[in-house]
């Protein structure tokens, strides 16, 4: 089927197959450019319809048996009164399209630009195939022979072969029906070469478009719809909205969608409308009731063509549930009720009273809430809701006396949790019922009523004052004979209580301001018995009248001055007895010292306080200074208060412990005064210690013990560690050797002699030296490997074992002591003390006791022994 576009409202002519259907799609009119602003349209055919957008369709099956067959569409806008026609021809699909395959037919059209050229084809197109769609020419056919060929989707591209084109006549075919919803349209490419493959033309886009048949029906979304609206609800409340989709081209008479309620159950009466084009159920009337219909179910329907009976429907369901909502109020079964109960009973259910509900059970719409509107005044009742059967219980919470009352008459009430939904009245929202109660009498025992009774005594009252005590009595003779008394709790055993009559005897002397009495009451409580034994308790409460017994007295009987911050401290009173007995006080020094009076001072500050301050300077210290303090009335007391002159910012910082004492001041040491004495007897030490050290230094001198040259033998040193060439031990304290012209220290203390060529080295008794105090300040020199040098023989001999038990135990305390870290540890330097190497060595000794002035007088390394020579060759290169 081919559809041609002609002019607006000039003839159009629709080629079709020899017969049609009812209700099938045949080509579309452009009614806009032929008249926009038509409101009417109409077809002088009744078997064709015309639809808004142009479409065409027939209403009944049509057989063209002559081929052709025309009609009129009638375009009129009803405002205006103007009209405008459109002649339409049908005509049947023969050989008039084969006749464009001719040659005549190329050279007619042989004048068509080579440009781009609308196509469209039907979808589902029933043929015949392949179907003709137009003919592709280019110009330059004129003068050459051009083949034509296309490539794209439909050619060589999915979906392949659907499209062809005759080489040397340009016509383009389909050879099948396609599915406009799968392909929407195809771009294709022509191309127009001579035989030799020249391309005198460019490449010709082409779109196919295929043109949309309606043959989706629309879907609902879902299959069941289910919708809640409240009952009562306002005409037009929306329920909910349905939606439909359908697969056709959009924004066309085949997707434009018409919702409607086919049926609705029950059926009467109707209470839902749906609107047609967004699907939205609203309500029609506002008599839901869920007490009489509590679901309705609708059966809908979409169809396309906006609604035309031609167009294809789906239906669905609609369920609508009804809310429910508090619009029926709870009614009592019973408008009256009678029950009893025993006096003097608590905590018992005497009643259930039931209520009728028409809304949902179990739902704050259903249940019920109780209450008490009348008659219980004195709160001897309550009612609560049983949750399981909703119904009113009613309770006895507080006694009842059947001699005071023998009936009491309740009105109840009830109304559900959820507010009523319709306009009423609170009144005429509620439902009442009334309850009759009887009190039953009860054979009872006395009565302590009020249960708390008072007296008045004053605190000053003789032993064996008499007062009225408690009194009890029988409620059902209102009399308080026969009644006995006695005291269950006297806390201080105060008050004796007559049994017969109850009336209480000072037993002991009353004291209002005792720590426990509150208030000025003293509490003690009695039983009261009748013959039978039955009781009841009671308190009497003994209000001491107060009796101005008390004077001031100052509640900190101990005060603190930091003298560099305050020059006073406030102090203040306290009187127990009640105000007319108390303030405005006056504050005094109550003492006949003129010491203290020319040291204090009391400036009142208030009824209550005064401030007490220090004159002429006090010393630091601890003071006692007696406060009289007076009420009103005269009556006083004399507080001594403990003052602290003390050296500090706060009090806290005050840490003075001096006992006290009255009229002057003692000299008290402080924590900082402690800690400064400390530090100058620490230093008086330090400074002690270095004078006896320069003592010992100068008193006694060293002794330069010096090497064994003729012997040459190494004698003991207890180190095998290098150590200060100029370092001198004396007595334990070490220091450097300064000149070199100065005598060598060792040269009064012994003799070294040789003998034959060897040296011996002896020491001279009572001199305390170690072998590093060997070292002298004149020419003394060693025979030190790492220095060399000539070295000079004193005159100090002595023998070994002398200097070995002389030198050894001192020696081992002195490194001990030097070579210790802070820790009290060996330091990394420490002397190790070594084995004793021989005596009466050949090879004389080495040592570092003496310092080297010069690089000559070696010539003693002549007579060394051959083991000694290296080391002595040594020595001489450095």
């Amino acid at each position: 089927m081919i559809l041609i576009w002609f002019d607006a409202c000039k003839n159009v002519t629709l080629h079709v197959p020899s017969k049609l259907d009812a209700e099938k799609f045949i080509g579309r009119v452009n009614l806009k450019e032929c008249f926009k602003s038509a409101n009417l349209i109409h077809s002088s055919d009744p078997d064709f319809q015309i639809l808004e957008d142009g479409s065409v369709y027939t209403t009944n099956a049509i057989l063209l048996s002559s081929g052709k067959r025309s009609f009129t569409i009638s375009l009129s806008n009803t405002e205006n009164q103007e009209e405008k026609k459109i002649f339409v021809l049908l005509e049947h699909q023969t050989k008039v399209l084969k006749k464009r395959h001719s040659k005549e037919k190329v050279l007619r059209r042989g004048k068509r630009r080579w440009a781009p050229i609308p196509c469209s084809m039907l979808e589902n197109s029933l043929g015949p195939f392949p179907l003709f769609l137009q003919q592709v020419q280019s110009d330059t056919a004129q003068n050459y022979t051009i083949y034509y060929s296309i490539k794209g989707p439909g050619v060589d591209l999915e979906p392949k072969n659907l499209f062809y084109v005759e080489r040397d006549t340009g016509n383009l075919y389909c050879t099948r029906a396609v599915d406009r919803e799968q392909y929407e349209s195809f771009e294709i490419v022509a191309f127009a070469t001579t035989p030799d493959g020249y391309t005198p033309e460019l490449p010709l886009p082409m779109v196919i478009k295929i043109e949309d048949e309606n043959d989706n029906h629309p879907i609902f979304t879902e299959t069941t719809y289910i919708f809640t609206v409240s009952e009562n609800c306002r005409v037009g409340s929306t329920v909910g909205q349905v939606c439909a989709t359908d697969k056709d081209e959009p924004d066309t008479m085949h997707t434009r969608l018409k919702y409607t309620i086919i049926e609705q159950l029950p059926a009467s009466p109707t209470l839902f409308s749906m609107h047609p084009k967004t699907g939205v159920i609203t309500t029609t009337s506002s008599q839901l009731d869920r007490e009489f219909i509590d679901k309705y179910q609708l059966k809908i329907k979409v169809q396309d063509m906006d609604g035309q009976h031609f167009g294809l429907y789906t239906t669905s369901t609609c369920i609508i549930n009804i809310g429910d909502v508090n619009d029926n109020l709870p009614t009592f079964t019973r408008s009256s009720y009678v029950t009893s109960v025993e006096e003097n009973t608590i905590d018992v259910e005497i009643l259930r009273v039931t209520v009728e509900d028409k809304d949902l059970v179990n739902t704050a719409n259903w249940r019920a809430n109780y209450t008490i509107l009348k008659g219980n005044e004195n709160g001897n009742f309550k009612i609560v809701t049983d949750p399981k059967t909703n119904e009113g219980v009613l309770c006895v919470v507080k006694p009842l006396n059947y001699e005071e009352r023998k009936q009491v008459i309740l009105q109840i009430g009830a109304v559900n949790e959820a507010p009523y939904s319709r306009d009423a009245s609170s009144r005429s929202a509620m439902s009442t019922a009334t309850v009759t109660v009887s009190v039953k009498n009860q054979d009872e025992g006395p009565e302590c009523s009020p249960s708390v009774q008072t007296v008045r005594i004053s605190e000053n009252a003789p032993v064996g004052t008499t007062s009225s005590g408690y009194k009890a009595y029988d409620p059902e003779t209102r009399s308080s004979s026969d009644i006995r008394y006695k005291k269950l709790n006297d806390p201080k055993g105060w008050v004796t209580i007559d049994e017969n009559s109850g009336s209480i005897k000072v037993f002991r002397s009353l004291d209002r301001e005792a720590e426990f009495i509150k208030n000025g009451i003293y509490n003690i409580t009695v039983v009261a018995s009748d013959r039978v034994g039955r009781s009841c308790t009671g308190t009497l409460g003994i209000i001491l009248e107060d009796v101005n017994d008390n004077g001031p007295a100052i509640t900190k009987p101990t005060v603190t001055i930091c003298k560099p911050v305050m020059s006073a401290a406030e102090i203040v009173a306290v009187d127990p007895d009640e105000p007319r007995h108390g303030p405005p006080f006056d504050f005094s020094l109550e003492t006949s010292d003129s010491e203290v009076r020319r040291m204090w001072r009391l400036t009142k500050i208030n009824d209550t306080a005064a401030r007490l301050s220090y004159q002429n300077d006090p010393p630091f210290g601890q003071y006692v200074v007696p406060v009289k303090v007076s009420d009103r009335l005269g009556q006083s007391k004399v507080t001594s208060l403990t003052v602290t002159l003390c050296n500090c910012i706060t009090e806290n910082d005050c840490t003075y412990r001096v006992g006290p004492r009255v009229g002057g001041g003692e000299v008290k040491l402080g924590k900082w005064a402690i800690l400064a004495i400390l530090l100058g007897i620490a230093l008086l030490f330090c400074i002690l210690f270095t004078l006896i050290c320069g003592a010992s230094r100068t008193a006694t001198q060293p002794k330069v013990f010096p090497d064994d040259l003729a012997q040459q033998n190494l004698i003991v040193s207890n180190t095998e560690a290098p150590g200060d060439d100029k370092v001198c031990s004396t007595n334990a304290f070490t220091t450097h050797t300064v000149g070199t012209s100065a005598q060598g220290i060792c040269g009064t203390a012994g003799s070294g002699v040789r003998h034959g060529g060897q040296e011996t080295i002896e020491m001279v008794k009572g001199g305390q030296q170690t072998l590093e105090s060997c070292q002298g300040a004149g020419h003394h020199h060693t025979l030190d490997p790492c220095r060399g040098g000539h070295v000079e023989v004193d005159n100090c001999r002595y023998n070994y074992s002398e200097w070995h038990s002389f030198t050894q135990p001192r020696l081992g305390e002195r490194v001990h002591l030097c070579n210790q870290d802070d820790n009290h540890k060996h330091a990394q330097d420490y002397v190790l003390t070594y084995n004793y190497e021989g005596r009466g060595s050949a090879a004389g000794s080495v040592g570092c006791c003496s310092e080297r002035q010069e690089e000559d007088g070696l010539e003693f390394l002549d007579n060394l022994e051959p083991k000694f020579r290296t080391l002595a060759e040594a020595c001489m290169k450095r």
